[in-house]
């Protein structure tokens, strides 16, 4: 089957894919993960698991609707993802008393042991991405702010 190539206009510029923002994201974020994998394989932690570590490390005894909150997550996507760490010893879920649709869930000894074996992440993250540090907490701000403007 022949392709038909139609005349290039100016406004065709905005259907290239390297002027994609969304692609310039994607494609980044698949690097980011690549990055990350060899990294958390050490810890025994997948990129999310790692995620809600970070969330965990930062703030204990969550509920999982804030965890969800925190992570962009819904429940059916967390719910499995929290299970595997439980059965791994990182984490506990616990079901509040007063209303057992509500799930604490708190990090084990072992859960917060990980803290510091991942401590060396960021700065490996730092030095894969070749950028001085305040280039690269400046995007992260941006990309922030750009998904907030986005999810309003």
């Amino acid at each position: 089957m022949a392709t038909t190539k139609l005349p290039k206009t100016d406004s065709d510029a905005a259907l290239l894919l390297d002027n994609q923002l969304c692609f310039a994201l994607y494609s980044a974020s698949l690097a980011m993960t690549k990055l990350y994998k060899p990294l958390l394989e050490e810890l025994g932690l997948t990129y999310p698991q790692y995620l809600a570590m970070l969330v965990l490390w930062e703030r204990d005894g969550l509920m999982v609707s804030e965890l969800g909150e925190r992570l962009s997550l819904d429940s059916g996507t967390l719910t499995p993802l929290l299970k595997r760490m439980e059965a791994a010893g990182l984490i506990a879920r616990i079901r509040a008393v007063e209303d057992e649709r509500r799930v604490h869930i708190s990090l084990t000894a072992t859960g917060r042991k990980l803290k510091l074996r991942a401590r060396a992440i960021p700065g490996c993250i730092v030095d894969a991405a070749q950028c001085p540090v305040p280039e690269l907490i400046t995007l992260t701000r941006q990309v922030q702010a750009l998904r907030q403007r986005l999810t309003a």
